[in-house]
């Protein structure tokens, strides 16, 4: 949740050996290109989209994670990361990018208060949510980022990161059940969430030590 300018960046760089003749004019011809037989020129699409695209096109990428290619799929999640984070609002943007940094600093008030911000302004912004989710979650808040993550969901359903934010949540509170629950639906969304096959794993062992445990 942290990674938005690393991704970006990461994003912004890739041009690999003939990627120019992969570049996109417009917004039709990169949803086309999503389809493209080469690689390149999918990974290519993705970028065009995640930098100039609409927040509808979120689907077309989440089709991408289960991209064939492992370099698409890793331009598909970092894309909709970086589709997620815009607001359509410079001034929202730039508020969310100031609690993003607060947060990194360990400042989780100032970040919240921050999101808070976001939220008051753009409500409909799933985003916004999901930030200050994931700052109240850093500061032991776990009941109040719940409900930021059922918000998250009343706009975003297929935000895998907020899907991986319940499991968290419910993994520190010892309710594995429910940790492996959203960890799996994190999953069916994001295949490529390779971490949370091991909290999946870890969570499994908790919950086989339970009775144990209360004996």
């Amino acid at each position: 949740m942290f990674r938005l300018a690393v991704l970006l960046f990461a994003l912004l760089a890739f041009d690999p050996a003939g990627a120019q003749s992969a570049a996109y004019s417009n917004r039709a011809e990169a949803l086309k290109g999503l389809g493209a037989e080469d690689a390149i020129r999918r990974a290519e699409a993705i970028r065009w989209i995640a930098i100039h695209g609409k927040p509808v096109d979120d689907k077309a990428l989440r089709q991408r994670l289960s991209d064939d290619s492992p370099l698409v799929r890793g331009a598909a999640e970092q894309g909709l990361w970086i589709l997620w984070n815009r607001s359509g609002d410079k001034a929202i943007d730039a508020l969310l990018a100031k609690g993003t940094d607060a947060m990194q600093a360990g400042q989780f008030k100032e970040a919240i208060a921050s999101f808070s911000e976001v939220i008051r302004r753009r409500p409909a912004f799933a985003e916004g949510w999901n930030k200050r989710a994931t700052a109240l979650f850093l500061a032991g808040e776990f009941r109040k980022s719940l409900a930021d993550c059922d918000q998250v969901m009343k706009r975003n359903p297929y935000h895998f990161g907020a899907l991986a934010g319940y499991g968290q949540i419910y993994f520190q509170q010892q309710r594995y059940e429910l940790a492996i629950k959203y960890w799996k639906r994190a999953l069916r969304v994001n295949p490529n969430m390779m971490s949370l096959e091991i909290n999946i794993k870890a969570a499994e062992e908790r919950l086989a030590e339970s009775p144990r445990q209360s004996a």
